[in-house]
């Protein structure tokens, strides 16, 4: 550990609060609870720190233990990307799948059950929504992620999560401002840029996150982007101009501002981790996201004596960093008394319910009959869920069905072929997803196999040759940006016309397969739903 000169204990504490570190391992090491008791403020969780509900109750009580009000922050967005269900996919479908249902009481609902399990697990924040308006159809990294390309839905949408999610206790993290729709580079590998002028970026970027400003967001993440109508030497994560002077003076946000993690290469490969936290404070952001690739005690105290030095030779102001460190304590205030409020309603709801069963049945009736038509017709009834179901409910309301004339209905164990993309780094290659899984559960007997990029016509004969004379369910996944797999759907189509193409991207290409269902997300609840269709459940 370095030894700094005397007289810096509060400097030093306040350098250590704005971080928000990961670590490895399913219980907390060491140096991690040193650092909490030496101003260390917040701990990020990754998939690699998630077991079960249990284990995570257990390390963020041994977080608590250290200190009671540590900021414990995770990546669940729910659908693709998710932490909590990291090995088995979500039980929630992600933003797309909600925008295609564009009921915003079902937002609310769902956003309301995943905090609710990340405040029983005993996590506080979370880095979640996405508010970006997913405009540009090649998008490498929002996608699904993404509410979809309406900007009035997203931002809709937007402050129908963040309600939810806070009405549970966990503060919302709205992402990636200014917004990270429009770009055709991941941030994760590279700058992105994005060229239209101020006015489209006003109207079209920047409305979901007011919406959000709107809904009391506690927290919003900066992107990694280079937007030259608003900044054209540096990106948003390090630009003054966007952070003080768009988010904070221009829209009136006060809450905490967080950054995307910084070891990503739009920032890494450029300035460096050190350089860039010293930026991003000095910029105007209260906290450095750090730890999806750099999770160790090194990381952290380079961090730290990199803000310390930068105070010391006046390149950061010290009051601009006591300010950052003052937000993220606000916060960490913030959460303990929405937690109590949270419970408190829990409780009360749990006594009302017991009492007035009827009541209760009675409000979720009115609840379902309040939300909505469905516009396949699919999951018709359901209405809004409550509790454990809403996302299966969600999932279900968000399928789009298009039959063929000629479709029959599967009677037989049929072989899935799966198309499968590299998946990019915010969803990673750790969470299964298709439907596979879950059609072998309603037909018994289903063969699955899994087909890489490269030639598309090489793998639907792969394909084909594996199948026999079972019927083939071909996943896709954002068909339209991978030309290898419209070209193995061509083939497959050509030579077994009964084909069913099942689509757990953005539904962007045309409909086609005797059978075409859109999930609008990959998550295990959309498998579900779409093997249910396909088995005629």
């Amino acid at each position: 550990m370095t030894t700094l000169a005397s007289g810096s204990a509060t400097l030093t504490r306040d350098a250590l609060t704005v971080l928000q570190p990961g670590f490895t391992g399913t219980s907390a090491p060491d140096w991690l609870l040193r650092r909490l008791g030496e101003g260390l403020a917040s701990v990020g969780l990754f998939g690699r720190n998630i077991a079960s509900p249990t284990q995570v109750g257990r390390l963020t009580a041994q977080l608590r233990a250290e200190r009671d009000d540590v900021l414990v922050a995770i990546d669940e967005e729910g659908g693709d990307v998710t932490r909590l269900e990291v090995r088995t996919g979500s039980s929630f479908p992600g933003n797309h799948a909600l925008g295609a249902v564009d009921d915003v009481t079902l937002t609310r609902e769902v956003a309301f059950e995943l905090g609710r399990r990340l405040a029983e697990c005993g996590v506080n924040l979370n880095w979640a929504p996405s508010a970006d308006v997913n405009s540009n159809p090649g998008n490498p990294v929002i996608g699904v992620r993404s509410f979809g390309a309406d900007t009035d839905l997203v931002a809709r949408h937007t402050a129908a999560y963040v309600t939810g999610l806070q009405a549970a206790g966990v503060a919302a993290c709205t992402k990636h401002f200014p917004g990270h729709g429009d770009t055709a580079v991941d941030s994760h590998h590279a700058l992105p840029r994005i060229d239209v002028d101020g006015s489209v970026l006003h109207a079209r970027e920047l409305a979901p996150f007011r919406a959000a400003i709107a809904a009391g967001s506690r927290a919003v993440m900066s992107a990694h982007i280079l937007v030259p109508a608003l900044d054209p030497d540096r990106p948003a994560t390090l630009s003054r101009r966007i952070l003080t002077g768009l988010l904070r003076e221009e829209l009136g946000y006060q809450g905490l501002i967080v950054t995307d993690g910084m070891e990503m290469q739009a920032i890494a490969g450029t300035y460096g981790i050190e350089r860039g936290s010293v930026l991003a404070i000095a910029a105007g952001a209260d906290a450095i996201c750090v730890g999806g690739g750099l999770a160790d005690d090194e990381t952290v105290r380079r961090l730290r004596d990199a803000l310390v030095s930068a105070v010391r030779s006046g390149e950061l102001a010290e009051e601009r960093l006591a300010d950052a460190a003052e937000r993220v304590r606000a916060l960490a205030r913030w959460t303990a008394a929405a937690s109590a409020s949270a419970q408190a309603s829990a409780s009360a709801s749990v006594a009302v319910s017991a009492s007035t069963p009827d009541a209760a049945s009675a409000s979720a009736s009115a609840s379902a009959s309040a939300s909505g038509g469905v516009s396949t017709g699919l999951g018709a009834g359901a209405g809004t869920g409550a509790g454990h179901d809403v996302g299966l409910v969600a999932a279900r309301r968000a399928l789009t069905v298009t039959r063929s004339e000629a479709y029959e209905p599967v009677g037989e164990p049929p072989y899935v072929a799966a198309l499968t993309p590299v998946a990019n780094i915010a969803v990673g290659d750790e969470t299964p997803w298709g439907v596979a899984a879950e059609l072998a559960r309603l037909l018994p007997g289903t063969e699955t196999g899994s087909f890489a990029g490269g030639d598309g016509e090489d793998a639907a004969v792969a394909a084909l040759t594996a199948a026999g004379d079972r019927r083939i369910v071909a996943v896709v996944r954002d068909e339209h940006r991978h030309a290898w797999m419209a070209s193995a759907l061509d083939t497959l189509l050509a030579a077994r016309p009964d084909t069913i193409v099942v689509e757990m991207g953005v539904p962007q290409a045309t409909p086609r397969g005797a059978l075409h269902i859109a999930t609008h997300g990959a998550a295990r609840v959309c498998g579900r739903a779409a093997a249910e269709i396909i088995a005629g459940h």
